[in-house]
């Protein structure tokens, strides 16, 4: 599923692909714009996004 949101460092609208397959994760993904680690905590109830949070990691 793909899912649109800010990121958190340069307040870009960017795009994650995200697995519904899993009910609750968090993982560390760059933004494709600049580049900056951006952990991300999708939550899914029957296969539909239920809550989605993306914060900054300080490097």
């Amino acid at each position: 599923m793909e899912h649109f949101f800010q990121c958190p460092h340069c307040w870009e609208n960017v795009s994650m692909i995200l697995d519904t397959s899993v009910s609750k994760q968090t993982y560390i993904e760059d933004c494709e714009v600049c580049c900056n680690p951006i952990e991300l905590t999708p939550m899914f109830e029957n296969g539909e996004l239920a809550s989605f949070s993306s914060h900054s990691i300080e490097q």
